[in-house]
């Protein structure tokens, strides 16, 4: 029983039960002492009347002064007492009993929970989700066992009840009403959960994030209707972003055969691009180039029409045909997309993108603190003789997945200042630290609350939450009411982002359009962008996909 009650009432209770024993005790003694030692005696009540005069610190009646030295020492360590119990008492025993009292307790047991989803413990794995539960107004509760972390969660304003799973009955006593449960704790956690909610009545849907792939199989068999591993889905992702053979820059480019070459330059900030508006550079009027979108901390944003700025820092992506390209190169400097990729972190999320860029047929260097197999360069990543032996300067990219986003922050700065022009994937824990890792100069900084959130959000919100992937493609359509327009210069075409980068005439394909050209009606148009600027502008144009060519 005093083992159920809270931490503050249990000193409570030991102080009331400590205070009249040190009185009981000292008094005694005092009575003892004077009798025996000064040869004055004291009654039992006046010793009880000595020691809480000694123990408040209230001071003394007739009792002032002892003559025999064991009798003043005792005294005195009786002051001293007196003196440590005052201290004591209200920082430790009664401020935290009051304060406990006064606020706002957490909630013990489950509300109600029709058509609310339960999370089963809090982590980085979830955050990025429950904003987007936040965003969209749908209800969730977190059962959270850590105390602290409890109240935390409570202060930003989430709905959570504190409890641990050894008393589900009562705490999870509605969970069978449930509209769908994440189990976000660690696997033997995660098996506990499950098979507590299933006795419990609860027959919807359950999702668990596990560590370990191998324990997928168990906890299906359990209950579990689905098991995701979010850190190999987030190595995944950092090797799709690095690897260009596992996620191709761009979708349909075929449909134009050799003829036009797409290619990404990073504007400095003493390039002549930097700042500037795309209608003042005339990039697709000088250089025959359309610049397509730029990619900008992580968020690849296609341009529309010519008050468009080129960002400093920005990836610049653009299509031209290969001479043309060539010629932007003076005034930006081009990405190379040959050459090893770095790896830098052999943890389990770097296994994991080894593996896979391995697949891949890409060439990898792994770069880690402790010599293991599979582990190229012994070192670290913040030191140039590390960075030098890795060959970073001449990597297609870098990928930095550590286990520790203040020395991610660190690493960044220092392969972004050695290596200014190799595009840099970081690893993030936390998905508040994305920002600061894209002000160290990341290009794509990607967390696994941004790959949990979006598998989660595509069972729980019934959409993809949390995009990690901005794909860019070529599509070939038919004129529609393109029709006698300027395939460039058109208000229209502008507002939807998606570009023309072709003209398909007959047998012809024109790629630079001279003042005055228009499209014809039996015209096919090869338009590039991001997906969604592919989608409006066929609803804007009314133009629908066109048969691919043959032999192109």
């Amino acid at each position: 029983m005093f083992s159920r009650l809270k931490r503050s009432t249990r000193r409570l209770l030991v102080l009331l039960a400590m205070l009249p024993t040190a009185v009981l005790l000292l008094g005694t003694l005092y009575m003892l002492g004077m009798t025996h030692l000064e040869g004055t005696p004291r009654t039992f009540l006046q010793g009880l009347q000595w020691a809480s005069e000694t123990l408040t610190t209230t001071g003394y009646g007739g009792d002032s002064h002892w003559n025999h030295p064991v009798m003043a020492v005792f005294v005195i360590m009786g002051q001293f007492l007196g003196q440590f119990l005052v201290f004591l008492i209200f920082p430790i025993f009664m401020l935290p009993y009051f304060e406990e009292q006064f606020e706002v307790r957490l909630a013990s047991v489950l509300p109600p929970m029709e058509g609310v989803v339960l999370f089963y413990r809090h982590g980085p794995a979830i955050e990025t989700l429950l904003d987007e539960f936040v965003r969209a107004g749908s209800p969730f509760v977190i059962f959270e066992e850590d105390m602290a972390l409890a109240r935390k969660l409570r202060d930003r304003g989430y709905n959570v009840v504190h409890g641990q799973l050894a008393e589900a009955q009562v705490a999870l006593a509605r969970v069978a009403q449930a509209r769908a449960v994440v189990s976000n704790a660690g696997d033997h956690a995660n098996a506990t959960c499950t098979l507590v909610v299933r006795e419990l009545g609860f027959t919807g849907p359950l999702f668990a994030l596990a560590d370990e792939p191998l324990y997928r199989s168990p906890m299906l068999q359990i209950g579990a209707t689905d098991v995701f591993t979010p850190a190999h889905v987030l190595g995944a992702a950092l090797a799709s972003r690095a690897s260009v053979r596992i996620s191709p820059p761009a979708e349909g480019m075929h449909l134009l055969g050799n003829a036009v070459g797409m290619a990404e330059f990073r504007v400095r900030a003493s390039s002549p691009l930097a700042g500037q508006q795309l209608g003042q550079l005339r990039l697709r009027e000088r250089h025959g180039v359309t610049v397509i979108g730029q990619w900008l901390a992580g968020v690849f944003t296609t341009s529309k029409g010519p008050a468009t700025r080129v960002e400093p820092g920005a990836i610049l992506v653009a299509v031209g045909s290969h001479a043309n390209l060539e010629t932007v190169e003076r005034l930006a400097m081009p990405i190379r997309r040959t050459g090893p990729i770095v790896l830098a972190g052999f943890g389990a999320v770097g296994h994991k993108v080894v593996e896979l860029l391995k697949d891949a047929g890409e060439a990898c260097v792994v770069i880690d603190w402790a010599d293991s197999p599979g582990v190229d360069v012994v070192g670290n990543v913040l030191e140039v003789s590390t960075l030098d032996r890795a060959r970073v300067r001449e990597a297609s990219a870098v990928i930095l997945a550590l286990s520790d986003d203040g020395e991610s922050v660190f690493a960044t700065a220092a392969v972004r200042d050695y290596a200014p022009e190799v595009p840099l994937i970081v690893r993030v824990l936390r998905s508040p630290n994305i920002t600061r890792l894209y002000r160290a100069g990341a290009d794509f900084a990607i967390s696994v609350g941004q790959v949990a959130g979006q598998i989660l959000a595509h069972h729980l919100l019934a959409e993809q939450a949390v995009g990690v992937e901005n794909g860019i493609k070529f599509s070939r359509v038919h004129a529609g009411s393109m029709a006698g327009a300027s395939p460039w210069h058109n208000e229209a075409l502008d507002r939807t982002g998606a570009k023309v980068v072709a003209v398909e005439r007959g047998s012809a394909v024109i790629m630079e359009f001279e003042d005055g050209f228009v499209v014809q009606p039996d015209d096919l148009v090869f338009i590039c962008g991001s997906i969604k600027s592919l989608e409006r502008y066929q609803r804007e144009f009314d133009a629908s996909n066109a048969q691919a060519p043959r032999g192109r």
